[in-house]
């Protein structure tokens, strides 16, 4: 699904929000922020170290808009070549992040490497039709482009452009405490919705039921946990009921992002 984040001016990261985000959407991270007259833009595959990358760049650089994006991936390879975001086709001072599906018109085509973001960004975006980002004509042309699920985040320190952020489908997205996220990938998944991500499938590996305790998250009918068979103390950090609201045992934090040797959050996508 990926999820997008955007920072309006003086708003820090929640690094911890972050990391879950980075947990499910595991195919290359990056950031941009806006300082002054330039963008400062970092990508990579590593979650842990991307994420502590921007937490930096944005404690140096808090008077501007800024952007992080944790990719899965839909088209294209899994590389850092496709980690947002993008610059816009020859302008190095504008980028481009994107949560969602674009249309078929920008989906590579056989032997084509590359996200369809990418191509959006390089090619299809980069034409003057669309450029012009302060018309309400062309951010309406955007907009119906895009369709209803897509978001668009687009910084900028190019003069021509009125302003340094742009967001579109914002209300796709949600606001929470000033930071605007795309979708609840964010969020801390308590036990009751790990079936979300992992699914039960054939039902509890244990006994085969299908309900699960709201609490726990352990099977209502034998009481151990559906996805690994383990008791409610006994499974393993990458068990999927792990992935909610549960402290790490060895560090006390929450297991999603938990940066112990036993649970690095790479094992846990």
């Amino acid at each position: 699904m990926c999820l997008l984040t955007f920072f309006p001016a003086n708003r820090q990261p929640d690094e911890h929000a972050l990391l879950r985000g980075a947990a499910v959407n595991d195919n290359g991270h990056g950031f941009a922020v806006v300082t002054g007259d330039r963008l400062v833009v970092g990508r990579g595959m590593n979650a842990d170290d991307v994420i502590a990358e921007f937490v930096w760049e944005r404690r140096r650089h808090p008077s501007g808009p800024a952007l992080f994006h944790s990719r899965f991936a839909t088209h294209g390879s899994v590389s850092e070549d496709n980690a947002h975001p993008f610059a816009l086709g020859s302008d190095p001072a504008t980028v481009v992040a994107h949560n969602g599906i674009l249309p078929k018109a920008v989906h590579p085509g056989y032997g084509d490497l590359r996200s369809d973001t990418r191509i959006a960004a390089e090619e299809f975006l980069a034409q003057p039709a669309f450029t012009a980002f302060d018309h309400g004509k062309t951010r309406a042309r955007i907009t119906r482009w895009l369709g209803h699920a897509n978001k668009l985040v687009i910084l900028t320190v190019n003069p021509r452009y009125r302003k340094r952020a742009y967001l579109f489908n914002e209300a796709a997205g949600l606001w929470d405490n000033g930071i605007w996220y795309s979708n609840n990938d964010y969020e801390v998944r308590i036990p009751a919705q790990v079936p979300l991500l992992g699914g039960l499938g054939d039902g509890c590996v244990v006994c085969g039921g299908d309900d699960l305790d709201p609490g726990s998250g352990l099977c209502l009918y034998c009481e151990h946990c559906p996805f690994c068979g383990s008791g409610e103390s006994d499974c393993p950090l990458y068990c999927y009921r792990m992935r909610g609201d549960m402290a790490c045992p060895a560090c006390g934090d929450f297991a999603v992002f938990c940066g112990c040797d036993i649970a690095p959050v790479n094992q846990m996508t």
